[in-house]
C-alpha cells in the first residue's frame, strides 16, 4: 500500500580566558569566537551554586589575554577592557587579579562584566543575560566556564555582574595547573540574552468534534482489485483524513481476512502543521442490525501524510461473504469512522 501504516497490534543546548607571558605587560584584546555547537567539556566542579565546567570551544563575544601578568600580580585595582559588542549592547569586562575584597574575592581573581553605554536606552530599560565567564587552560587546551545558571538582570541600578571567586588563586598561580604559560594569561566572556518568549504553542484534546463522523459505502466489492483502496478525504479539527482497505486482505490478516486503516493527510489551510492525536472507532457497518464489527485506534500521526493505523482483521472474509450475516448486502459494504478525540495545535500568547 502507499504511505505507511501500522496495525494496533503493533503500535504504540562568557568567557574570560588567561595566559600570561613575559615581563613586560602586552594586553591583547579579541573580539568574537567560534560556535558551541559540539561540546566535549566536562565538569570539574560544583557547589554553592557555582559550575565549573572544562570545554573546547572559546568563548563568543570577549577574549583577554595579558601577556605578562608578573608585571600586574598581587595590584589591587582592577583592570577594565575596552568597550565591546555583544547581543546588541555594550559592554566591559572588569578584572581584579587579587581578588575584588568587597565580593568575597580575597584570595581569588575576580571578573565582571559591566554594561556601558545605557544612556541611550529607553526609561525603565532591563536586560537579562545569561552570563558566562572564562580561564584559559593552555595546558589542557581548554576554557574553565563559570557560571551559576542564574539570568543575570542588568539595569539602571545594577550595571555589573560576574563572579567574585572566579578560581583560587592557589590554582589559578599553580604552574602544574597550566593557567599561565611564559607569563601569559587570558580571560573571556559570553553573554546570551534571554528574551522571554511572548508565545507559545498549545496542544488541546477535543472529544467528539464536530463533523466527526464519516462513512464510506464500496460497491461492486467482489470486482475489486488486490490492491489498496482509499476513500475520498474528510476534515476533522485541522486535518484530513481518509479510509484505506485492500480486499483481498494486509499484513498478517492476509488472505483471510479484512483491514481496515484510518490515514493522516494535510492540514487545513492556516493551520499550526504538527503530530496530530487521532483516536478513532473504525466500524465495519451491520447493514441489516446494530451488530456491527468495531475496533478503537488511538495514536500520534505525524506530520507527513500517508501514515495509517488500523487493523488487518476487522473481519474474516469467510463471515464477510456470509450474506446471512449483513455486512455484505448487493455487493456492497459500509466502512465508518468516528472520531472520538483529536489535538488541535495553536500558537497563543504566553
Amino acid at each position: 500500500m502507499d504511505g505507511q501504516k501500522w496495525s494496533l497490534g503493533i503500535i504504540s543546548l562568557a568567557f574570560l580566558f588567561i595566559t600570561c607571558s613575559s615581563a613586560e605587560l602586552l594586553i591583547q584584546q579579541v573580539k568574537g569566537g567560534r560556535g558551541t555547537e559540539f561540546n566535549s567539556s566536562y565538569s570539574i566542579e560544583a557547589n554553592l551554586g557555582v559550575t565549573r565546567v572544562l570545554r573546547d570551544e572559546r568563548p563568543s563575544s570577549k577574549i583577554v589575554t595579558i601577556a605578562g601578568y608578573s608585571v600586574i600580580k598581587g595590584r589591587g585595582e582592577p583592570y577594565e577592557s575596552s568597550v565591546f559588542e555583544a547581543a546588541g549592547y555594550k559592554w566591559r569586562l572588569v578584572l581584579y587579579v587579587t581578588g575584588n575584597q568587597n565580593d568575597g574575592g580575597n584570595g581569588y581573581i575576580s571578573l565582571y562584566v559591566r554594561m556601558e553605554e545605557t544612556e541611550s536606552l529607553p526609561y525603565g530599560w532591563e536586560v537579562n543575560v545569561d552570563l558566562k565567564l572564562f580561564v584559559h587552560n593552555p595546558k589542557q587546551h581548554k576554557y574553565l566556564a563559570v557560571t551559576d545558571g542564574l539570568v543575570k538582570r542588568f539595569d539602571a541600578a545594577k550595571k555589573e555582574w560576574g563572579f567574585g571567586q572566579l578560581i583560587a588563586l592557589s590554582t589559578f598561580e599553580n604552574t602544574n595547573e597550566g593557567y599561565i604559560v611564559q607569563d601569559t594569561c587570558s580571560f573571556g566572556a559570553e553573554i546570551l540574552i534571554v528574551k522571554p518568549a511572548e508565545q507559545q504553542e498549545k496542544v488541546t484534546f477535543i472529544s467528539n468534534p464536530p463533523d466527526n463522523v464519516f462513512t464510506w459505502k464500496i460497491l461492486r466489492f467482489s470486482t475489486l482489485e488486490d490492491k489498496f483502496y482509499y476513500s475520498d478525504d474528510f476534515l476533522v479539527g485541522d486535518r484530513y483524513w481518509r479510509l484505506g482497505f485492500n480486499p483481498k486482505g494486509d499484513g498478517g490478516g492476509r488472505p483471510h481476512a479484512l483491514p481496515i486503516f484510518l490515514f493522516a493527510q494535510g492540514f487545513r489551510p492556516n493551520a499550526v502543521a504538527t503530530n496530530t492525536w487521532g483516536a478513532v472507532n473504525l466500524r465495519l457497518k451491520n447493514q441489516r442490525s446494530s451488530n456491527h464489527r468495531q475496533i478503537y485506534s488511538a495514536a500520534w500521526y505525524p506530520i507527513r501524510s500517508g501514515y495509517g493505523v488500523g487493523v488487518n482483521n476487522i473481519i474474516l472474509l469467510a463471515d464477510l461473504k456470509d450474506t446471512s450475516k449483513g455486512y455484505l448486502v448487493n455487493d456492497a459494504i459500509i466502512f465508518e469512522a468516528e472520531m472520538v478525540k483529536i489535538s488541535v495545535t495553536n500558537i497563543v500568547p504566553v
